[in-house]
């Protein structure tokens, strides 16, 4: 998802390079993608690893 991101920013900025609300904003969600992708393999590892953890002890 970084790498994504990474790439998404680098043709917002290469197609906006001056100051731009929109361009900004599209960074902006892209970045919020990212992090809600990240809480999402949180999540599922955490559905996956805390029954055998919870079950171990």
């Amino acid at each position: 998802m970084e790498l994504i991101n990474t790439a998404i920013e680098t043709l917002v900025d290469l197609v906006s390079p001056e100051f731009n609300l929109k361009a900004g904003l599209i960074k902006d969600i892209s970045a919020a993608a990212v992090l809600m992708a990240a809480i999402f393999a949180f999540l599922v590892g955490c559905f996956i690893l805390l029954p055998k953890l919870i079950h171990a002890l």
